[in-house]
């Protein structure tokens, strides 16, 4: 068992991220890396992931380049031992690199939302629309994007706890937090906006990129890649003069 600071006992639990499973979390966790490193999303060590295992966590560490990292470089928490915000207890840790600054946001997704996956891209789409939100004149746009009467934006679920999907016709609202010089301190923000905003999917950081979340890897990776296309489209819509918001019905 290792802690934050480094201090581990003799045994690492090893056994935790082995696994012939292409599906076990130690294994998927690199692989979706690889993907998403090829999109663009987690170049220079940047982003990442976690999965959610009933109680044990499976995090990406810092400093790795995404798409070499092996399961050997993954972290593994329980949530149950997770009793001060400020210290976290690792089961297992690699033998270099560093806890994630990501992981109290990942960890505020699957205790707040019960997610059992959460992505952390550094999309130049997603900075770029947090750009333009920037500019706009009143300060309640400034802090979120929508978008309406868009096809892929029934790739998103109607809510926490709500059934179904978006509908073709739907808002798709996503909030913007402001950036912090340390990562971890953006976790009060982002959980404020979860508060704030229950049936959203995900959050915009402005100038730094969006957390992305879902009840399972394939509904999280989904949404994800659904959100990076609207921002993309949103992107281009915007050069052409074009409104992300419609009355057609």
């Amino acid at each position: 068992m290792a802690t934050e600071n480094g201090a581990q006992e003799s045994v690492n639990n090893d056994h935790l991220i082995r696994s012939s499973d292409s599906q076990h979390p130690a294994n998927l966790i690199p692989e979706l890396c690889r993907k998403f490193w090829t999109l663009g999303w987690v170049t220079g060590t940047g982003g990442g992931a976690s999965i959610r295992d009933d109680d044990l966590v499976y995090l990406a560490p810092s400093g790795v380049q995404k798409e070499l990292m092996k399961s050997e470089d993954i972290y593994v928490l329980s949530l149950s031992q997770q009793t001060d915000p400020k210290i976290r207890i690792y089961l297992r840790s690699p033998p270099s690199f560093k806890p994630s600054q990501c992981t109290p946001l990942f960890i505020a997704a699957f205790t707040k939302r019960n997610a059992g996956c959460c992505i952390h891209t550094h999309s130049q789409w997603a900075v770029l629309i947090t750009l333009l939100l920037e500019q706009m004149p009143n300060p309640e746009q400034k802090t979120m994007f929508e978008i309406n009467n868009i096809e892929q934006i029934k790739g998103f679920g109607r809510g926490f706890q709500k059934q179904g999907n978006l509908g073709y016709h739907d808002t798709l609202r996503i909030p913007v937090i402001e950036n912090t010089p340390h990562e971890e301190d953006l976790t009060e923000s982002l959980e404020a906006a979860m508060d704030k905003y229950p049936d959203t999917y995900a959050v915009l950081v402005r100038r730094h990129g969006v957390y992305v979340w879902g009840e399972n890897v394939h509904k999280a990776k989904t949404q994800c890649e659904s959100l990076d296309y609207l921002f993309q489209l949103a992107i281009e819509m915007r050069k052409l003069g074009i409104s992300w918001l419609s009355d057609i019905a």
